[in-house]
């Protein structure tokens, strides 16, 4: 029988699709994951993988394989986390999952109190893209995540916590530096910085820019925020960032100037999730209301979700 090692070598092949990058995240040798692999194949005698020069590619098979090992692993998680649960409750470490545009500026606020609610948690914190966050948690890699909205997984509890504004960032010498609000016709032909995809941030400035005839510049697509930030500042365009983002970063600095739009869509929707089947269901819910109370007494900025 395969080992729960070799599923989850396979599973983490699957989602990096290269031998050196999935090595590191096991925190293994990138020889020693190779072989794990080819015992697997050699023990269900079928090949999974088709190896090249750089980037690896599944076979149909493989992918099929890794897909239900995901579904072992997070049932083999949810074994550890039951008896740990029969014994402690919420105890011990709670993988967390993060994506990057929030939690650093969002996190800060919320772990002391989390900490002080439950002494004995110890919090695993990574931070991810949206869609790699939601397939980890459905594999057991993560016990909950925290992300942007939407989360489009059957098989997991969804809570939406909060919205948070979207505020428009430009260089002092920009036209629109001198307007204190923003009205949707002034956007028309202004060149918009984005984040790079597969952040939710980059598809909802997509569709803004679509919306107020805005230019996307495609080729000026940032890392970070912080990038973002310092390409607005050399008047490269203008971005629009979260308020959680400004206030942390941009503050009362004066670096760039910082907008509001006269528009009721501009905001995101941000939520916790977990796995329906988990045995902290109910403690996850418990965190979900605790960030809301949190949000809701320190970060004026947004709008609580009940």
């Amino acid at each position: 029988m395969p080992s729960i090692r070799q599923l989850q070598y396979l599973v983490t092949l699957s989602e990096e699709l290269h031998f050196r990058r999935a090595a590191e995240r096991v925190n293994v040798t990138q020889p020693t994951l190779s072989m794990q692999i080819q015992q697997l194949e050699k023990r269900l005698k079928v090949s999974l993988v088709e190896r090249g020069s750089g980037n690896v590619t599944l076979t149909p098979l493989g992918r099929e394989v890794a897909e239900r090992a995901r579904r072992v692993l997070a049932e083999v998680n949810d074994i550890v986390d039951l008896a740990t649960s029969s014994q402690h409750g919420l105890h011990g470490t709670v993988r967390l999952g993060v994506a990057p545009t929030l939690g650093p500026y969002l996190l800060p606020h919320i772990v002391p109190e989390l900490h002080a609610s439950h002494p004995d948690l110890r919090l695993y914190v990574r931070e991810d893209k949206p869609s790699e966050l939601q397939a980890q948690l459905q594999s057991g890699a993560f016990d909950l995540i925290i992300s942007p909205l939407p989360i489009n997984q059957t098989e997991l509890e969804i809570e939406r916590v909060f919205r948070e504004p979207l505020l428009i960032v430009a260089a002092h010498d920009h036209p629109l530096a001198s307007k204190k609000k923003v009205a949707p016709d002034d956007l028309k032909g202004v060149n918009i910085l984005t984040i790079e995809k597969g952040h939710h941030l980059h598809e909802q400035v997509r569709r803004i820019c679509e919306e107020f005839g805005a230019n996307l510049m495609r080729d000026y697509e940032g890392t970070s925020l912080d990038t973002l930030r310092l390409m607005v500042g050399m008047g490269v365009g203008v971005a629009f960032l979260p308020a959680l983002y400004v206030r942390s970063e941009i503050g009362s600095r004066g670096e760039v100037a910082t907008l509001t739009v006269k528009a009721p869509s501009l905001h995101r929707q941000v939520g916790i999730a977990w796995r329906k089947r988990s045995v902290h269901a109910d403690k996850f819910a418990e965190v979900a209301e605790l960030i809301r109370d949190i949000a809701s007494d320190k970060l004026r900025e947004v709008t609580v979700i009940r």
